[in-house]
């Protein structure tokens, strides 16, 4: 990937806060094209109708693209942020995405080691489940699917014991993807609201102070409330809590620090409140996404 200004920049920043500059990096960016990687013209001239693309410190196309299949990208380690549609979602490792095929996507990850695997497929119109966006946890049998179908990666040649196994796996992606998290941030087009958000991703471990934000921003508290709900879909109280669980998910797929610690270090005031946060989103705590 091609880091934002140059890499001692990058590095500088990152050791005071990597996730608010990369975010505040993805949405500078969210229109720009950086240059795609040949992955793209590669996976365009793939003339079966499932394939499996694995590779270690796999680096995706971090420019806008699309192409005719659809994806099922799954982390097995380290964390990937997906941008779709004007939409950033984080995927924590253990976790797949589903990106529907000829949706406008791209990817950023500062990840120091991540490895993901890439399964392509033509998909018929029919289940609504394949039109959209969807992230969730791996259950351990999709995982072991997955991760055997590892064998085939590469390959260009037809394989009837690969097509029946794709498919097999595809025809289940419902029944795996029943609890899907809503780990997305849309991305405002609302040039007014900038200042609000780099506001917020800088200082989304402390109070929101409105009037502070007002100031910064020359808008009204009332025209920042409205203009942000009907941007982002959400308050701005709700966006600070999404900001701080994917900065926990960020950190807790490092494994450097322990779940008190994350928990302090994203702005929360006690363990329970953040295991309590966590809960709601994911429907399990802290600790069993450590232990997952």
């Amino acid at each position: 990937m091609v880091l934002p200004h140059d890499e001692y920049t990058y590095k500088k920043i990152c050791c005071k806060d990597r996730f608010s500059y990369l975010i505040k990096f993805a949405i500078d960016l969210i229109y720009n094209d950086m240059g795609c990687s040949n992955h793209i013209e590669t996976i365009e001239n793939i003339k079966k109708s499932n394939f499996v693309w694995f590779e270690e410190n796999w680096v995706h196309d971090d420019a806008l693209h699309t192409h005719r299949k659809a994806q099922l990208i799954y982390v097995e380690q380290g964390f990937q942020y997906l941008t779709v549609e004007g939409k950033m979602y984080l995927l924590p490792q253990n976790h797949v995405a589903w990106v529907p095929s000829n949706a406008l996507h791209k990817t950023n990850s500062q990840s120091r080691s991540i490895k993901l695997m890439i399964l392509f497929f033509d998909i018929e119109q029919g289940d609504p489940f394949f039109e959209k966006v969807q992230i969730f946890a791996a259950p351990k049998v999709l995982r072991e699917m997955i991760l055997y179908a590892e064998k085939w990666s590469k390959l260009t040649e037809e394989n009837e014991h690969e097509t029946i196994f794709l498919r097999a796996l595809l025809n289940e992606l419902p029944a795996f993807g029943s609890r899907l998290l809503h780990l997305e941030i849309t991305l405002p087009s609302e040039n007014r609201l900038q200042t609000v958000l780099n506001h917020l991703h800088d200082h989304y471990t402390h109070p929101i102070k409105m009037e502070e934000i007002a100031l910064l921003s020359n808008l009204s508290l009332r025209t920042i409330e409205r203009l942000f709900k009907k941007e982002t879909g959400m308050t701005l109280v709700k966006y600070q809590q999404l900001l701080r669980l994917i900065k926990s998910l960020e950190l807790l797929s490092t494994g450097e620090l322990t779940i008190s610690q994350i928990a302090y270090k994203v702005g929360y005031q006690s363990v329970q409140a953040f295991t309590n946060s966590f809960y709601a989103v994911m429907g399990y705590r802290p600790s069993a996404f450590i232990e997952h």
